[in-house]
């Protein structure tokens, strides 16, 4: 935690140790930030956040298992004085949305300077929030997704291939129901059919 000389702790998960590694470096170089633990899966994000108490948790978005949303979400519940700044290669808007949802308060490229990460965690560790302002633009212009949680969850599905079969088996719905929301997903998104749905979904961030 926040130590007697203002000393910030930080956790850091990524996936890819490369880049995982290039944070710590340009992190350590800042006096007053202390990477105290490193994790490569959103479930090892989480125990060491247990073990470590840092006040500031930097994740990656996308990561194995759990990705960094769902990490903010049980972070929040668990170790509510935790900060989280989620940091993209995918800044789509309908991410940065469910990461506001779930209480990240920061949200940036991974293009972004050494020099603007470590502002923004002393930012969320002081009580503060930012989020890139191309992409806080791009999610204003988007608008809100007009899917509803169960047509994502189904088209989800289709957008790994799986037949409508195995997506209603997966989801625990009849074929008939998993075709009626493959259908109003599509409807919904204007597309010619699931396939070209899945992409314009990807494309905003709203599955």
């Amino acid at each position: 935690m926040n130590d007697d000389r203002g000393v910030i702790s930080v956790l850091l998960a990524d996936d890819e140790n490369l880049i995982r590694a290039a944070l710590r470096t340009m992190l350590d170089l800042e006096p007053d930030i202390d990477v105290v633990a490193e994790a490569s899966t959103g479930e090892e994000a989480l125990s060491k956040a247990r073990a470590f108490t840092p006040d500031i948790a930097v994740l990656d978005l996308q990561m194995p298992i759990l990705d960094g949303v769902e990490v903010a979400e049980r972070l929040r519940e668990h170790l509510p004085n935790c900060g989280v700044v989620i940091v993209t290669s995918h800044g789509r808007p309908g991410y940065l949305k469910r990461a506001l949802s779930v209480g990240a308060r920061g949200f940036l490229p991974k293009t972004t300077s050494a020099s603007t990460l470590a502002d923004v965690i002393r930012k969320v560790a002081a009580g503060g929030r930012f989020v890139d302002p191309e992409i806080a633009a791009e999610a204003i212009s988007a608008g809100d997704s007009p899917l509803t949680p169960r047509e994502a969850d189904v088209l989800e599905h289709a957008a790994e291939g799986a037949s409508v079969d195995e997506i209603a088996r997966r989801v625990s719905l009849s074929p008939g129901t998993t075709r009626n929301y493959l259908s109003s997903a599509v409807s919904k998104l204007g597309a010619a059919n699931r396939y070209e749905a899945c992409v314009i979904a990807r494309r905003f961030g709203w599955i």
